[in-house]
């Protein structure tokens, strides 16, 4: 089993992509002193995520990957990319800056618009990964469906991407059986801590078989934040697996160096739990809190219509039309 740490990346979210190059190098130096095999970098939404609509972060991906690739002397580099969002030629220049793992996410019922890319990524000798995100949101076997494809592709591995932190425990034990059952590459899961099943659903994972799982020192990540690094590994130390990762180091990270970073405390609080409750997208958190804020409406109510209205990555311009639409419903109530 591989571990692979996502706090430069998806913990990008928790900080408006706000890190900087000081603080990514100092944060990687002390995951490649826990020997964590993979750290993955970027923008939160991937290669060349920034963008008025996702936000921009302090320094480009380029000079994030560089600074982060002198740090690490045993880790793999990984980059995330996002078609239609990222192109080849971003996933040519991470190459060139050193990323020897490519993670290529698509929304779980999208694979087919990975094609390209995952074939450009095998062609250029990337360690390449698909990633479909909002796993929560289709059957099983609908699931396995898109990760053949995936797979037929050229991906060496397939992830189960619980982009909302929405999966029950018998629903993770359910996808990583059948993907182990019905796939011939590799397995990954990924997902966050909005029910507050991080930690317990990637123990699942592991148990069913899964080869490769993320998490993030702190929990650092969208919405109430990922599986917690420290925290599975001190699980998985305490269950005899061996995983080939320190944990002190990690401790000393999550809580000299990431916690102090967090302007939003990353948390399981009322607001990240109605994510994982409604099956929102993570990365809305911050968005929608700012909508309520903004137009004075309950954030809760928001994400309860995302949900309904089944919003994925990428549709967060969504959020402020449902505001508003709280706040004409109010005055029309009141004529």
């Amino acid at each position: 089993m591989l571990l692979t740490d996502v706090t430069l990346r998806d913990g990008m979210h928790a900080i408006r992509h706000q890190y900087t190059v000081e603080q990514m190098r100092a944060i990687a130096r002390k995951l490649d002193e826990a020997r964590v095999p993979i750290v993955e970098v970027t923008h939160g939404d991937g290669l060349a995520g920034a963008s008025v609509n996702y936000g921009f972060p302090a320094h480009s991906d380029i000079e994030y990957l560089r600074a982060v690739r002198e740090e690490l002397k045993s880790a793999r580099l990984a980059a995330l990319l996002l078609p239609g969002i990222g192109t080849v030629e971003e996933m040519r220049e991470a190459r060139e800056a050193g990323v020897d793992t490519i993670r290529i996410a698509t929304h779980c019922t999208e694979a087919d618009i990975a094609r390209q890319h995952i074939e450009a990524a095998r062609t250029m000798g990337f360690d390449t990964v698909g990633f479909l995100m909002m796993a929560h949101m289709i059957p099983t076997a609908q699931l396995v469906e898109q990760a053949k494809m995936m797979e037929s592709y050229g991906a060496q591995c397939v992830y189960i991407t619980d982009s909302a932190g929405a999966l029950l425990m018998e629903e993770s034990r359910e996808r990583v059986t059948a993907f182990k059952n019905e796939l011939g590459c590799e397995v990954g899961f990924h997902n966050h801590n909005n029910l507050g099943l991080g930690v317990a659903n990637s123990v699942i994972a592991y148990q069913c078989g899964a080869d490769r799982i993320d998490a993030s020192l702190a929990g650092m990540g969208a919405g109430a934040g990922n599986c917690a690094l420290e925290v599975l590994v001190a699980v998985l130390d305490r269950m005899g697996v061996e995983h080939g990762v320190e944990l002190y180091p990690l401790i000393d990270a999550a809580d000299q160096l990431v916690r102090p970073l967090q302007t939003r405390p990353v948390q399981t609080d009322g607001a990240a739990l109605m994510l994982g409750y409604a099956g929102v997208y993570s990365s809305f958190l911050i968005h929608t809190e700012r909508a309520a804020e903004r137009f004075g409406v309950d954030a809760r109510d928001i994400l309860m219509e995302l949900g309904r209205r089944r919003m994925v990555g990428g549709q967060e311009d969504m959020i402020v039309d449902v505001a508003l639409e709280f706040v004409k419903g109010r005055k029309a109530e009141s004529v």
